[in-house]
């Protein structure tokens, strides 16, 4: 489902990084060289590039990045060379410190995940911040959407198959009757999402849909301007179609007045070794066109070559 793609021989890592170290020095950098070698490592290999250039050159990678590059291209190197959960925690540390209620990242994090990768995910951003995830989410977000966010970055789920079907029955009916009431923040339907398994909820999901005959997100679009309830859409979508959800944020980054290039970097970095080939196949049925002709189209010089390398495209 991945579409980064390795070669089948790797070079050895002292070689990658004399690469990289050529790409950095002389007239001018040579993104298309850093771009060739990084975006065919998978996250262990990236780990060994860093680790070893550091040792043999005293410097950090990152920071040697950083000196050369900039921009949206910067930002895009930069977070897909990082570790999964350092990547995810720098992307919620922006996130929170920069609240706002149509943020998506913490959502992503805290639901697309698996409960392990949340964890690393934490424990990440206590090393880099030296604070709490759910502490500064606490801090800085306000409103229903604290009382919502901060259980959701806390939780450590159940991440196997059992299901309890007459809770799940029960659940439904709760998230019902809450919804009905238009009482959106309620503590109930809190706990229930930030608690329950991804299978758990699945099953409640599916008996809100037999009970009541529609899904539980035609529900939640009472009132489509009300950001709260597309956090609470956002989050069923992660646990129940996160291909569909990823898809929508793309398509949404692409289709606008301008590129949203924050969004499409978040979903191409942090999707490209779980499911991005789900994701454009998802694009494609959606729109009838390739998400390489899409992002190629919106996108320009080495911020469109890393994307469309990390897109898998020859």
């Amino acid at each position: 489902m991945a579409t980064l793609t390795v070669p089948a021989t790797i070079p050895p890592v002292e070689e990658d990084c004399e690469q990289l170290r050529k790409a950095f020095q002389g007239w001018g950098t040579n993104e298309k060289l850093i771009i060739s070698i990084l975006t065919h490592r998978d996250a262990e290999q990236r780990r060994a590039i860093r680790r070893w250039y550091a040792d043999s050159y005293g410097e950090e990678l990152l920071r040697a990045l950083s000196d050369e590059i900039h921009g949206k291209f910067e930002k895009a190197v930069i977070l897909w060379t990082l570790d999964p959960a350092e990547r995810d925690a720098e992307l919620a540390n922006e996130e929170a410190r920069k609240w706002h209620p149509g943020g998506r990242a913490l959502v992503e994090i805290a639901c697309a995940r698996t409960p392990a990768q949340l964890f690393a995910a934490r424990q990440a951003y206590h090393d880099r911040f030296k604070r709490a995830l759910e502490e500064d989410v606490a801090a800085h977000v306000t409103g229903d959407f604290r009382k919502l966010l901060v259980p959701l970055v806390s939780a450590y789920r159940y991440d196997g198959p059992e299901v309890n079907t007459s809770l799940a029955h029960s659940e439904a009916k709760i998230l019902h009757e809450k919804i009905h009431k238009k009482a959106y923040s309620d503590d109930e339907i809190i706990r229930i999402l930030a608690t329950r398994s991804k299978s758990q909820l699945l099953a409640t999901f599916n008996s809100y849909k037999d009970q009541f005959s529609h899904p539980i997100n035609k529900d939640l679009k009472a009132d489509p301007k009300d950001e709260f309830l597309a956090t609470l859409r956002a989050i069923i979508r992660c646990f129940t179609c996160p291909d569909r959800y990823f898809e929508k944020v793309i398509r949404l980054a692409l289709g606008g007045m301008g590129t949203d290039e924050n969004d499409l970097t978040r979903v191409i970095t942090t999707r490209a070794e779980v499911d991005l080939k789900v994701i454009k196949e998802a694009y494609l049925k959606r729109n009838s066109v390739p998400l390489e002709r899409a992002v190629a189209k919106d996108t320009t010089r080495d911020y469109e070559d890393i994307l469309l390398a990390l897109l898998g495209a020859e």
